[in-house]
């Protein structure tokens, strides 16, 4: 069954170039060895990267040990849910595509987190009210 995003729909890609997702596939699905649910497609930004460099969390370096390129402003990244929530928390929370947002991210964010910093309009632009 393949998997649904935030909005209901079928999960959509998140990005290729870099490639990102888990199981980098170009697409925030998670599988059962996701245990930290890969969950959000975010878009980068320069606030969001240096957020997550000062909670140890790294994103602009390379790490071709681990096929990890290093993520630059505007790359979208399937970045791990609590990471973002705690991102939002701290006031620095990344744009997000809700489109390409698996459905699990919502198991700790709530939707209305989601959507107040989505960069995507869905089929029923009626749905963000």
């Amino acid at each position: 069954m393949p998997e649904r995003n935030v909005l209901g729909g079928e999960l959509e890609p998140c990005g290729t170039d870099p490639m990102t997702g888990f199981y980098r596939d170009g697409s925030c699905s998670c599988g059962p060895e996701d245990q930290g649910r890969h969950a959000v497609c975010a878009v980068m930004t320069d606030e969001f990267l240096a957020h997550q460099q000062a909670v140890g969390n790294d994103l602009s370096t390379p790490r071709p040990e681990w096929s990890f390129p290093g993520l630059k402003p505007g790359d979208r990244w399937c970045v791990v849910a609590l990471r973002w929530l705690q991102a939002y928390a701290d006031g620095v929370p990344a744009p997000v595509v809700l489109a390409a947002t698996n459905e699990r991210a919502l198991e700790v964010i709530p939707i209305e987190a989601l959507r107040e910093h989505s960069v995507d309009v869905p089929d029923d632009p009626g749905t963000l009210t």
